[in-house]
């Protein structure tokens, strides 16, 4: 039976100390006192007839009755934001948002030009772009804190409903300054002995690389690893040496004059670039620009 007197506030103040995992920290959130916020978490699992945390000196935890409560409190929150959100936003698209998250390295090279256009022809939809590492980006998606991801695979969320869409394709490649005169590298173990500039070895490029180099023998002995393919680019501007790393990300360098590939008989990998997102909570602005922009 439906009860009339839900208390909603009860759940909202479970809700944030169950993502906070403390009560102090909920009561600066919610501008609530602590002893407020701690009669009410009482009530509410009187009301319930459950233990919800475990009271630790570390701060609250919650039970599995708990755990499995939250599941539900979220999908309410989340479908209020979405209400919320859809009631704010109009079918027109005279007024919006649209968030996306997406790595720095993909948004330079893919991103920024569709975005340029989207927001000539809607000027008054507020665009946000988020860069965050895969792992907190997919978080944030099934939080609805972003309407979509773009990123490379793999791809890895909790979230049931997660849509994941390929879109293009990019090549890693060698690249030097176009200044610089390797034309005598013909393979990866003619790079042995020259400067490398390469991404840092926990990422999953260096290690797709690593294992080339063992198919064929190979030990760079000249390396210096950076942790971004921006800063991977800026090093092999500045003449630090050849630089291992997506063609798209320097193919404006290359189309300048300012870059060149080294030809290598090795195929390098490619990774593959996923559109990411939850159907049901895609609003109108997202949907237009992953329609009109990103896939066309």
């Amino acid at each position: 039976m439906y009860n009339s007197n839900l208390n909603l506030n009860l759940y909202k103040i479970f809700y944030d100390v169950a993502q906070y995992g403390s009560v102090s920290t909920a009561s600066k959130n919610l501008m609530i006192s602590q002893p407020a916020i701690s009669r009410s978490i009482k009530k509410l699992e009187e009301d319930l007839n459950v233990t919800l945390f475990y009271r630790t000196l570390n701060g609250m935890i919650l039970t599995e009755k708990g755990k499995e409560l939250l599941g539900y409190v979220e999908d309410a929150c989340n479908s209020l934001r979405i209400g919320e959100r859809t009631m704010m936003e109009a079918n027109n698209l005279i007024k919006g948002k649209l968030s996306i998250g997406v790595p720095s390295h993909i948004a330079s090279f893919y991103i920024f030009d569709k975005i340029r256009k989207f927001h000539k022809d809607y000027p008054n939809i507020e665009v946000s772009i988020i860069s965050r590492c895969t792992a907190e980006l997919i978080k944030l998606l099934e939080n609805h804190e972003i309407d979509f991801v773009i990123d490379t695979s793999p791809i890895c969320g909790n979230e049931k409903e997660l849509h994941i869409e390929e879109l293009i394709h990019c090549p890693h490649c060698f690249v030097s300054l176009a200044s610089d005169n390797y034309d005598n590298v013909k393979s990866i173990k003619d790079l042995e002995e020259v400067p490398l500039i390469l991404p840092i070895m926990l990422t999953s490029h260096r290690k797709r690389l690593h294992e080339i180099e063992l198919e064929n023998g190979v030990n760079f002995k000249n390396v210096l690893s950076i942790e971004t393919s921006e800063m991977i680019r800026e090093a092999v501007l500045n003449g630090n040496g050849v630089g291992y790393i997506l063609k798209d990300v320097v193919q404006k360098d290359i189309d300048a004059g300012k870059l060149k590939v080294l030809s290598v008989k090795e195929e390098l990998p490619f990774v593959t670039v996923n559109l990411v997102y939850i159907d049901k909570y895609l609003m109108n602005a997202p949907k237009e620009f992953i329609d009109k922009y990103l896939k066309k």
